[in-house]
């Protein structure tokens, strides 16, 4: 068995022993936070403005489902990141210390490009996508499809601002080193507008550099902290 064959059958078995605690963890959360999705769901529609509708007899229960198990995985993201440093720190010499950072900063970032997301480019995106509104043609935003949109552009949001602890793993286990997010800066810049667009709510410049921005300001930070804690 060759070395990345070794590596990932350990992984592997690491992350089947968390798949349980993860999974009645989801279970008990989704239950708990069940029980408050009317107030989740009002928050969340503080963006809209405006009635949501339904247009199936379970749409209203499974959009409260949905919104349930969003807030629990981004509830358990801490307990998320831990399972898989734990899983990653064995094959490939992680010491405690390190996952210790690698699960603290994990977290941070997901919260940060989560809040980022909720509190800035969302209510952007939505007020541009409604101002298509005329008195000839009015909004009726299904309730499942409005939780949904948020839903997922919040946790996407909050999973590639991980870029900078991508960065270290990547150049901290010699498999990208420094030099090469140094060199590829314009390729970097291609793919990280390509990511905005395709992620942003809106096709407009000003809510695709509301993402891109901050994403590449993340791409020079990972550089910087690459250097100064000299891994090559």
């Amino acid at each position: 068995m060759d070395t990345n064959t070794h590596r990932l059958a350990i992984i592997i078995k690491d992350l089947r022993r968390a798949v349980l605690a993860v999974g009645l963890t989801l279970l008990m959360g989704c239950f708990g936070f069940y029980t408050i999705s009317a107030q989740l769901l009002g928050g969340i529609q503080g963006h809209l403005h405006q009635k949501l509708a339904f247009f199936t007899v379970a749409e209203p229960f499974l959009a409260h489902v949905t919104i349930s198990l969003a807030t629990t995985i981004f509830t358990i993201m801490p307990m998320l990141s831990f399972f898989l440093w734990r899983a990653l720190a064995k094959p490939f010499n992680l010491s405690r210390t390190l996952v210790f950072w690698f699960v603290l900063f994990t977290c941070f970032l997901f919260y940060s490009g989560a809040a980022f997301c909720y509190f800035i480019t969302l209510p952007f995106g939505i007020d541009f996508l409604l101002d298509f509104q005329t008195e000839q043609l009015k909004a009726v935003i299904s309730i499942s499809d409005f939780v949904s949109f948020v839903s997922i552009f919040v946790l996407a949001f909050g999973l590639i601002f991980e870029l900078p602890i991508f960065m270290i793993f990547m150049a901290k286990i010699k498999i990208l080193p420094r030099s090469f997010f140094e060199k590829n800066r314009r390729y970097a810049l291609l793919v990280i507008s390509v990511i905005a667009a395709l992620l942003t709510p809106t096709p407009d410049i000003f809510n695709m550099l509301l993402m891109g921005v901050p994403l590449y300001m993340l791409y020079e930070v990972g550089i910087i902290v690459l250097k100064l804690l000299r891994i090559a």
